[in-house]
C-alpha cells in the first residue's frame, strides 16, 4: 500500500476509536486530542516528535493555568482579563527559546487547548480532583500525542515498500 493510502486508512481508523473513546470510556474533549494529534506530526513525528509535543503542549498547558489563577484573583474586567493574556502569550514565547520548546505553534495549542477545556467545561481552574479543566485538557493533550504515535507506527508497517534490484 503506497503511503498516503496507509495514512489514510491508520489514521480513519484510529479517529474512530479516539472519537469513540472519548465520547465513552475517557471525558476529554475529542478537539484538544485531535490538536495533540496534530502537534505530534507538525513536530516531525517518531519519538523525538511526541516528546517535544508533549512538552510543548503541556507547557502551554502550565501557563495557560497560570494565567487562568491569575484572572481568577481579578475582578475579571475585560482589560485585566486582556493584560494578563499579554503576559501570558510573552511567557510562552521566551519559553520557546529552550530548544525542546522552539516551536511557539505547539505551545499555543496547549495554552489554547487548556483555555477552550475550561470555557467547555464550565468549570474554574481551581477546580480539586480529576473534573479539574488542566486535567482534562493535560489527559486530553497527552492521548493525542500517543494516538499520532500510534497512527504513525501503524501507517509506516503498512506502507508498501519495492525493492529495487540491479540486473
Amino acid at each position: 500500500m503506497k503511503k498516503p493510502e496507509a495514512y489514510t486508512l491508520s489514521i480513519g481508523v484510529l479517529a474512530v476509536a479516539d472519537t469513540w473513546l472519548t465520547g465513552t470510556l475517557l471525558p476529554v474533549p475529542v478537539w484538544v486530542t485531535f490538536i495533540a494529534w496534530a502537534s505530534f506530526f507538525v513536530l516531525g513525528g517518531g519519538r523525538a516528535g511526541f516528546v517535544k509535543s508533549v512538552a510543548s503542549n503541556l507547557t502551554g498547558l502550565v501557563i495557560a493555568s497560570l494565567t487562568l489563577l491569575c484572572i481568577a484573583t481579578t475582578s475579571g474586567s475585560a482589560f485585566a482579563v486582556a493584560v494578563l493574556v499579554g503576559i501570558g502569550s510573552a511567557a510562552m514565547v521566551q519559553a520557546s527559546k529552550l530548544k525542546l520548546l522552539d516551536v511557539l505553534p505547539a505551545i499555543v495549542w496547549g495554552f489554547a487547548s487548556t483555555v477552550g477545556t475550561n470555557v467547555a467545561t464550565g468549570k474554574a481552574i481551581t477546580t480539586a480532583g480529576i473534573g479539574n479543566p488542566a486535567l482534562v485538557a493535560a489527559a486530553a493533550l497527552v492521548t493525542g500525542a500517543a494516538f499520532g504515535f500510534v497512527s504513525e507506527v501503524v501507517g509506516e508497517a503498512l506502507a508498501f515498500r519495492r525493492e529495487h534490484r540491479l540486473g
